[in-house]
């Protein structure tokens, strides 16, 4: 009999998702070294959620019932995509086997995802995921780019760990093409690889994980900046300075209001300056977790620096103590980080707390 519409779909789903995963753990495995199974298998998951997110987008047409009528931990109003895509990353990981617990800004909890009969993957590591499915939300009905973010811990939970233990992060991008930068720490790579950040696209109809960019890294300079939360700009003084430091010196402005594409825009230039800072009036909104720790990975494994915004040190040494802690950053080329801390922290005193106040001195611990 010959087959129904419905299963030539089937089987030709079938066959793409074999592709990708198939061209992907190739990439890992082959190029860059990844010997730990488990591993393998997480990013595969990530990848895979990231094509679900990004036909999730392509068919998005609904704006007249947008929102969901809930509200995620931070207060924002959720589009009821922004749950759909949570779900579809949710459900990859669990597909995959390789991970023990997932949290996401939309459902932020340590929840159980693991594999029926265990918590460790079949063949390999277990890990544990923090995620933020769609990043950029608020500015999705103007058709910007958007993204996703994923950071990835070896073993069980992420509670009390740092940025520092991710195994691995990932960020994708969604705008003419759909692409995934993983940053891999030396450690996760076998055959002595350093830290390395490669880019794949999504090809050849969603069929295919493509290499399209072997190794990205940021110069020690670049001319682009990108102002985060400038309204704290009008009651904090020295993030003022600092914006007017760059506009006086003809730094290149992009800033699109979405933290990923807006990050990713300083890797494609292969260098440049992306702050998000707070202040008494416009507090911080990124969260360690979701955004902060797995973009730090990215930026770092790129040769890049990362800074909390109120005292001198690598957002990967902050401790997760709470799933839904916020803080201020910067990150970027190393000499345009360095100039961040000399208008941000010199004199000892005046900066912003982790709660977007006034700190006595911003170099205490």
């Amino acid at each position: 009999m010959a087959p129904t519409t419905s299963d030539s779909d089937s089987d030709s789903d079938s066959a793409a998702k074999e592709g990708r995963l198939a061209s992907l753990r190739d990439i890992l495995v082959s190029s860059y070294g990844v010997t730990d199974d488990g591993l393998v298998k997480a990013l595969c998951a990530l990848a895979e959620g990231t094509c679900q997110v990004a036909i999730l987008l392509s068919n998005y047409v609904d704006h007249d019932d947008a929102y969901a009528g809930t509200r995620n931990s931070s207060g924002d109003d959720q589009l009821n995509l922004d749950l759909d895509c949570d779900a579809a990353v949710f459900a990859a990981v669990r597909e995959s086997g390789a991970f023990s617990v997932a949290a996401s800004e939309e459902t932020p909890e340590e929840t159980d995802v693991s594999p029926a009969g265990g918590a460790n993957a079949p063949g390999g590591s277990t890990f544990s995921l923090g995620f933020d499915p769609l990043d950029g939300s608020s500015i999705i009905g103007a058709n910007f780019s958007v993204g996703s973010i994923y950071g990835v811990w070896p073993g069980i939970g992420v509670l009390g760990r740092t940025g520092r233990e991710q195994a691995a992060a990932a960020v994708a991008l969604y705008g003419p093409r759909t692409t995934l930068l993983v940053a891999l720490p030396a450690a996760s790579s076998g055959n002595g690889h350093p830290a390395v950040v490669f880019e794949v696209t999504l090809v050849d109809g969603r069929a295919r994980w493509g290499l399209s960019r072997r190794s990205v890294a940021l110069r020690p300079e670049g001319r682009v900046f990108a102002p985060g939360n400038l309204r704290a700009s009008n009651d904090n003084d020295r993030y003022g300075s600092l914006i007017r430091h760059w506009m006086e010196e003809r730094y290149t402005l992009r800033y699109t209001g979405g933290m990923v594409p807006d990050v990713c825009h300083m890797f494609a230039k292969g260098g440049g300056v992306f702050s998000n800072v707070s202040s008494d009036r416009a507090k911080a909104k990124l969260r360690l977790l979701y955004e902060v720790a797995p973009l730090g990975l990215v930026v770092e494994c790129a040769g890049g620096a990362t800074t909390h915004e109120a005292r001198d040190g690598s957002v990967l040494d902050c401790v997760i103590d709470d799933l839904d802690r916020r803080l201020g950053v910067c990150f970027g080329s190393t000499e345009e980080v360095e100039k961040y801390k000399k208008f941000m922290f010199e004199g000892g005193g005046g900066g912003i707390s982790e709660a977007g106040g006034e700190e006595k001195k911003v170099n205490e611990p």
